[in-house]
């Protein structure tokens, strides 16, 4: 049986960051005196996790990420007790009745990373200030779903290195399974937060917690965790990935096997990952959103639609009908967005073959740098598969082609007839409803005495501001920091 291999996905997220808080500077919680307390410092760990979590230099911070999700696990049902014991909520059903009442309004940092570029290159962008609770929480739930993301990217980056002898099948099923819970869960995250956000009469203040950009959230989890559902068994982009890992020489004597009835099954499924995509795209098109997130999501749907036409041409295929499958695999590049050669026949000979050199070096240029990407471990994948993809439709072509034209010589349909017979796509994956996590009884119980202690930690820098340059010292020579700092401030 052949080995596995998968779309290069999921997003690249980049986890926001956040300031420290005292949750007992704008809380007091006459039913659990020792709440407020135990929240920050939970918090506390939370924002120590992230700052650590940001200074790893890329290739690090994977490793890093299950006690990045840990430390939100422990967190989480403490926020979840005050949140239900300032406003009650029907899904919090905690065993004992809190109560917590509002000083004054909370301040508290969080420097979004969806939200549109900043204007100028290479600065991060501003810290945004939340006064509420409820926004807090938000925060905090999409950065822990944003992090189940990198998690899944994580569990699925062995299976595309070409440099090491491919993983095992029970690995390799292990790691998409793990993948794909991860995005369920995070899906299930956004999925709570989309309802609750229904119940909000204040506009958010950001849009990376807005209720459009969290309903597209949703949608690309679902999208992500579909594609997973069918690649798990789809053994063409193992073909390619097989020839170019020298490594691996089972491509040259083993052939793949695919069921005609499931290549018809996963072509619906593909386009139930692309109609996700596609939703998501509309949310946030016309929003102040990264334009490299967007620009993934379009990727993704073409992707999409594309591994449907790829299916469909391969159920064609099976079936005796190898020119409508090549019109299905030329519908596939069409998605992608790739210029078949010979379209433009007014052109002389050398300009073909100088345009087709040209293509074919920025291609394979291409493709290099991406296994670069790979295998150092960066934002590997940014382009949601496309380019796998078309090596995997491309190869198909090319054999097939070759064989319609030396034993079939079967006609090849157009393309916009083909594309316009697509049934509609089939849903795999149900999400959960996400259960807020509540503390123990015995741990409620306990925190009834007063605090021992008193509550510190709004008292500290941001995650990220003790990695940030002085700009006081910015220019300043060795041994005249105390001069540049007494001086006259300097503006620039």
């Amino acid at each position: 049986m052949y080995a596995t291999s998968l779309t290069k996905m999921p997003y690249p997220f980049t986890l926001p960051t956040t300031s420290s808080f005292s949750f007992s500077s704008s809380f007091t919680c006459e039913s659990h005196p020792s709440l407020p307390l135990n929240a920050s410092t939970h918090r506390g760990v939370v924002r120590d996790t992230l700052k650590k979590f940001k200074r790893l230099p890329p290739h690090s911070q994977s490793p890093a990420l299950s006690s990045l999700i840990s430390s939100f696990h422990s967190y989480l049902p403490y926020l979840f007790a005050l949140d239900a014991g300032l406003t009650p909520h029907p899904s919090h059903h905690h065993p004992e009745e809190i109560t917590v009442t509002l000083l004054t309004a909370p301040q508290i940092q969080w420097r979004p990373t969806l939200s549109s570029l900043p204007p100028i290159p290479g600065r991060e962008p501003p810290r945004l200030k939340i006064t509420s609770l409820e926004y807090d929480l938000f925060f905090t739930l999409t950065t822990l779903a944003a992090a189940l993301t990198l998690q899944s990217r994580l569990h699925l980056h062995p299976l595309y290195l070409t440099t090491t002898a491919p993983v095992g099948t029970t690995q390799r099923q292990t790691a998409i399974s793990s993948a794909t819970k991860s995005l369920l869960d995070a899906a299930s995250i956004y999925d709570y937060l989309s309802t609750r956000s229904e119940s909000l009469s204040s506009p958010p203040p950001s849009n990376d917690i807005s209720p459009p950009t969290i309903r597209a959230l949703r949608s690309l989890a679902l999208a992500e965790a579909t594609l997973l559902a069918v690649l798990k068994d789809d053994p063409y982009p193992a073909i390619v990935l097989q020839q170019r890992n020298e490594n691996d020489t089972e491509w040259m004597y083993k052939s793949p096997d695919i069921p005609k009835v499931r290549a018809h099954l996963f072509a619906r499924l593909c386009l139930a990952a692309a109609e996700h995509a596609s939703q998501a795209y509309a949310l946030v098109n016309s929003h102040k959103i990264n334009a490299d997130f967007i620009k993934y999501l379009d990727d993704l749907r073409r992707t999409a639609r594309a591994k449907a036409c790829r299916f469909f041409g391969i159920d064609a295929e099976l079936g005796g009908e190898q020119g409508k499958g090549i019109g299905w695999l030329w519908a596939g590049l069409k998605e992608l967005g790739v210029e078949r050669e010979g379209k433009h026949g007014s052109s002389s000979s050398g300009e073909k073959a100088k345009s087709s050199l040209m293509k074919g070096l920025k291609k394979e240029w291409t493709e290099r740098r991406e296994d670069k990407k790979i295998e150092k471990g960066l934002d590997w994948g940014a382009d949601a598969g496309r380019l796998e993809e078309r090596r995997v439709i491309e190869m198909l072509e090319g054999k097939w082609v070759r064989q319609n034209d030396t034993i079939m010589t079967q006609p090849i349909p157009p393309i916009g007839p083909l594309l316009a017979q697509m049934p509609t796509g089939r849903e795999i994956h149900t999400v959960k409803p996400f259960q807020p996590p509540l503390l123990e009884p015995n741990v409620l119980e306990a925190m009834r005495a007063p605090p021992d202690r008193s509550d510190e930690y709004g008292n500290y820098p941001s995650s990220d501001e003790e990695t940030a340059v002085d700009s006081s010292m910015a220019g300043a020579f060795p041994g005249t920091q105390g001069e540049y700092r007494t001086g006259t401030p300097n503006y620039y």
